[in-house]
């Protein structure tokens, strides 16, 4: 049997203007599908509603298009994909997999200050598990009481159901996973019916993403990306976790830091051609520049 197409995508929030560490992910997505002959795809990842912008969305397609990347259409915006991330969030609720968190940030601080010492995972201390052991009865009253809260996965829960498991990460091999190392992460809103995890493992299925490129600094996310799958039964890719570029400081390209963007190295009169060079894709024919 022929291996897989290789399929493989880029996949920006539009809250900002792409840097140059964006613009290396999206090669490094963009050279592994041109040298497989296979495709490369663009989603907008905005289901952040308050931060996200139609501006910034259109800057991404002009700065990937004078960059010489060319994608595939029509491009998935996650944001017209709600039914589909309410559909799955309540596959995993029929499985008695998730819960309601009513704790504000503020309230699980103070719980974990007062213990004195709790696991931490890649994002700082877990979360102590609070609601996770309310009774059914007292989730509906603080929910029909019109109390904010998010859903969360029950990982102890997921783990047990989901049993071993591992991804290939490419240029490292084979990784096992570990369910509970972000603890019981928050899998969506009472606004929001999704999470990142939980769309962007969603998106890629759909999609038919076969090798996900992205930064290393999402490595520990795969953990959870791969306890979702099992638990959706959705296929598993491949992955390739590449470097971060960092500034003179060592300190990592970042919207917030104010990193310079490709809009302005564009009007200080920089050419395509050499940003890629200097990204290290020396060799990378570009396509015929086209927008969306």
């Amino acid at each position: 049997m022929p291996a897989p197409q290789t399929v493989t995508r880029f996949a920006p929030s539009p809250t900002g203007r792409l840097h140059l560490g964006h613009a290396f992910s999206a090669l490094v997505g963009y050279a592994a599908a041109r040298q497989a002959g296979g495709r490369f795809l663009l989603r907008i990842e905005d289901i952040d509603l308050g931060r996200c912008r139609p501006e910034f969305e259109q800057a991404i397609y002009e700065d990937l298009a004078w960059l010489g990347l060319d994608w595939e259409r029509p491009v998935r915006r996650q944001s017209e994909h709600f039914a589909e991330y309410r559909d799955a969030l309540a596959r995993l609720e029929a499985l008695g997999l998730i819960y309601p968190c009513f704790c504000t940030r503020k309230e699980i601080a103070a719980e974990i200050a007062a213990a004195g010492a709790a696991p931490h995972g890649p994002d700082g201390p877990l979360y102590p598990g609070t609601c996770r052991h309310l009774s059914s009865m007292e989730r509906e009253r603080r929910q029909a009481s019109g109390l904010p809260f998010a859903f969360r996965l029950d990982v102890a829960a997921a783990a047990a159901r989901a049993g071993s498991l591992t991804w290939i990460e490419q240029e490292k091999g084979e990784i096992t996973v570990d369910p509970l190392l972000h603890g019981d992460i928050v899998i969506a809103r009472k606004d929001i019916p999704t999470s990142y995890h939980l769309a962007v493992t969603l998106d890629d299925a759909i999609q038919g993403v076969t090798l996900v490129t992205r930064g290393e600094d999402l490595l520990p996310a795969t953990h959870i990306h791969r306890l979702l799958q099992a638990l959706l039964g959705l296929p598993a890719p491949q992955y390739r976790h590449h470097k971060l570029l960092t500034d003179p400081t060592g300190k990592r390209l970042a919207k917030r830091d104010g990193a310079e963007t490709l809009a302005s190295l564009r009007a200080k009169g920089a050419d395509p051609a050499g940003i890629r060079a200097r990204l290290g894709f020396h060799d990378l024919r570009p396509a015929a520049p086209t927008l969306t």
